[in-house]
């Protein structure tokens, strides 16, 4: 299959980790109805931006409530599902992941983000996930009948080299869970998504919670994918949003074809 169609649900996220389960489920089921092969959430669907909530709402695998909510969304409507990420404890430690789930339910990646997000913009923004958060140490695919999907996690996406190294093995797909604010999403969100899908020659998925005014941390939205070409196939606003789009496989190999960006570096020089 060349084409496959793919949901990214742009979720609102609220302090209420049963509501927050109930409007993922009720945003997969609408996917699959609209036919998608592949759905995902966004970043900390299930739970607040903020690492005063991330210790209570974190889960372990396989028990917690969410986790077990995805594999059974995922068998029951026979499709992938990325589980956008929420905070998963192990031991002592915590993590922001995205637990990934095929159509029978069963897992298949467990991403845990790798860039912590550590910024300080005076007068803006000041977050540190590290004060919290434990670093994830891998690179993250998983394999479907339409092609290789690498998943990353918000800030991973900054990193060009972390997206390079997903292409050059062989992901067709890279899907990014994220929650841009309104320092960084107005700036930098769509530039990054185009940039990032262009010089990989890949699609490129970004989905964000819908914008809330009144949470501590507010969400840019506008969850899009991006084509290899490096354009906008489909995007949202801030509300609350489905958005579909279909990934052209055919069209990635004649775009490699005719501009075959991979094939001409000189990794030998840098």
């Amino acid at each position: 299959m060349s084409n496959f169609q793919i949901s990214l649900c742009q979720t609102p996220v609220a302090d209420d980790k049963a509501l927050n389960l109930q409007t993922a489920k009720a945003a997969i089921e609408m996917a699959a109805l609209a036919g998608s092969h592949l759905v995902a959430l966004p970043e900390m669907f299930n739970c607040p931006y903020g690492k005063e909530y991330f210790d209570s709402y974190a889960e372990e695998f396989p028990q917690g409530k969410t986790i077990k909510l995805l594999s059974a969304l995922a068998k029951k409507h026979s499709l992938y599902l990325i589980g956008g990420s929420i905070p998963e404890k192990e031991n002592t430690q915590l993590y922001n992941t995205c637990f990934v789930f095929g159509p029978e339910g069963q897992l298949l990646a467990r991403h845990r983000k790798v860039h912590l997000f550590d910024i300080d913009i005076p007068g803006q923004i000041s977050f540190k996930e590290s004060e919290t958060l434990t670093p994830g140490d891998t690179v993250t695919f998983f394999d479907t009948p339409f092609c290789r999907v690498g998943i990353a996690i918000c800030y991973d996406i900054r990193f060009p080299e972390f997206t390079r190294l997903m292409a050059l093995k062989g992901a067709n797909l890279v899907v990014l869970p994220a929650a841009f604010n309104m320092t960084t999403g107005p700036a930098h969100w769509e530039l990054t998504m185009r940039a990032r899908a262009l010089d990989n020659q890949i699609y490129l998925a970004a989905i964000s919670p819908a914008r809330d005014q009144t949470a501590n941390y507010v969400a840019y939205g506008h969850s899009m994918v991006a084509g290899p070409w490096g354009n906008v196939i489909s995007q949202a606003n801030a509300n609350p949003a489905i958005v579909t789009a279909e990934i052209d496989l055919a069209q990635l190999s004649k775009i490699r074809e005719q501009l075959p960006l991979l094939k001409h570096r000189k990794p030998e020089i840098y």
